[in-house]
């Protein structure tokens, strides 16, 4: 039998239930993340691959050249725009991808559901593959040091990650770590509060407001030119 994280009708059911009503709501809370804080790191014209990608909210709201989305939910074909190219596999697993063709490759809140540290290097030596020279890796996820037992909520949680060991990871696969913050936003959207929009935005431009209520990472990391 599958693992958790790697059974497709298990992952259908369980991301079925935990966002039931709140897609309208991620929507904008995606956009608004996309417009104030990934597009330092997002221009236009990049060619961009999301690895975990879920429900599709990121990779239908983002601006790039091309669009590219892995994920084994085979529920995620369905919710993606027409103009993503969608690989329904397990991204540990090599990936169906020309080397060197994107410019960016993002993951949100994904890589702690893997089964094992073994497919989180596998999937970041994937990463690494396919990025163009100078691509970049962006990662976001929760930061295990802030969370103690909630960390475990979540039944597909498998991997205890931290913005240090994931940090430690991309250097072993060859990467150049350029940014590593330990704390962004707040733990879950599919739990709590929901806040409006106006309130994300400020709280995205007063980083002080992080330390005291980020316990997610985020982590930016460039393969080296050649």
């Amino acid at each position: 039998m599958n693992a958790p994280s790697t059974d497709p009708a298990l992952l259908a059911q369980i991301y079925g239930t935990r966002f039931d009503g709140l897609a309208e709501y991620r929507n904008q809370v995606w956009k608004t993340l996309i417009d104030t804080l990934f597009s330092e790191w997002i221009p236009p014209s990049a060619s961009i691959l999301d690895v975990g990608c879920g429900h599709g909210e990121f990779i239908n709201n983002v601006t790039a050249s091309q669009r590219t989305a892995i994920d084994l939910n085979p529920d995620t074909t369905s919710l993606l725009d027409d103009s993503v190219v969608f690989i329904e596999q397990d991204c540990s697993e090599s990936w169906p991808i020309e080397p060197r063709s994107q410019d960016v490759v993002f993951s949100s809140n994904f890589i702690e559901h893997l089964p094992s540290k073994d497919a989180v290097l596998a999937t970041f030596r994937q990463a690494y593959e396919a990025l163009t020279p100078g691509g970049r890796i962006i990662l976001l996820g929760p930061n295990l040091r802030f969370l103690v037992g909630e960390y475990w909520d979540f039944f597909d949680h498998h991997v205890a990650l931290t913005d240090r060991s994931v940090s430690e990871a991309l250097t072993a696969c060859g990467f150049v770590i350029d940014v590593a913050h330990t704390r962004v936003l707040p733990y879950s959207m599919s739990t709590g509060r929901k806040y409006p929009m106006w309130v994300l935005r400020l709280y995205l431009r007063m980083r002080p407001m992080w330390r005291l209520f980020g316990r997610q990472f985020l982590v930016v990391a460039t393969k080296p030119g050649e």
